[in-house]
């Protein structure tokens, strides 16, 4: 992988990881742009959602050590509590990313068209979400399984988690502000458990990195890790404000700008 297309990942990645537009059809998307797969090898796909993983850690990392504190206290305090919440909305994924890993990976092959019509589900429910009143309820136990399905069904290119799991937090009447924060904490050992299968799959594989291929990865690291932080920290104040038009208009636009290119 040449360093331009490692940086263009890496960019993508980490923009499109926490603003509500699909990473995994962004990948897709760019891969057409160029008129040619960009061959992003599992080690680079390990390395660019490590990035995003640790993004998320450095902003929220007073949340995850309570999160953690919380599951070893085996205490029913406020901190149980929600680490039961992280860990309930997390078995939807879970399950179908053990049982149905091939087949999910059979939706990341050029699959354009599919993209196209994903993103315009994803745009139709941050419209959707945009309306619904603000209030300052909390993510309860029920809910939060009904977010992890929302992103269990965001395993599909397109459908972007962040906007899958806030538009449905939002609907159920949950605040803006604690749904942007619960949909960037649930992910995190998902992509950590996502992270260690790969590892395990290249070790299986006994793959080597050549020592010319270490600029590019480290180049994908760090614009997926600082775009990232970025990213995550402008989608909270923007979830907060209610903007999320602003982005079911851009999923629109390039939901029918894949649909048309996959045709012609």
């Amino acid at each position: 992988m040449g360093l331009l297309e490692a940086i263009i990942l890496g960019i993508v990645q980490g923009l499109t990881e926490f603003l509500p537009v699909s990473s995994s059809g962004h990948i897709e998307l760019v891969q057409a742009i160029f008129n040619r797969e960009i061959q992003e090898s599992m080690t680079m796909t390990v390395v660019l959602h490590f990035a995003t993983a640790l993004s998320t850690c450095v902003i929220f990392r007073k949340d995850i050590y309570e999160i953690v504190k919380g599951l070893f206290q085996f205490k029913n305090n406020k901190e149980f509590q929600f680490s039961l919440k992280i860990v309930l909305s997390m078995i939807p994924a879970a399950l179908v990313g053990i049982m149905y890993d091939d087949f999910i990976e059979s939706f990341f092959v050029g699959k354009i068209m599919l993209v196209g019509f994903m993103l315009l589900v994803t745009g139709a429910l941050l419209f959707v979400a945009d309306k619904a009143k603000t209030t300052n309820k909390e993510v309860s136990l029920g809910n939060s399984f009904l977010i992890g399905i929302s992103q269990m069904i965001a395993i599909l290119p397109g459908i972007s988690r962040s906007g899958a799991t806030i538009s449905t937090s939002v609907l159920l009447g949950i605040d803006r502000e604690k749904a942007a924060r619960f949909s960037f904490l649930m992910v995190v050992p998902l992509i950590f458990g996502k992270i260690a299968k790969d590892l395990l799959d290249l070790s299986a594989g006994e793959s080597e990195i050549n020592s010319a291929e270490y600029l590019p990865y480290l180049a994908g690291f760090t614009f997926a890790f600082f775009t990232g932080l970025i990213a995550c920290k402008w989608m909270i104040k923007l979830v907060k404000s209610s903007k999320l038009s602003y982005f079911s208009i851009y999923c629109f636009a390039i939901g029918i700008a894949a649909i048309i290119y996959s045709i012609l």
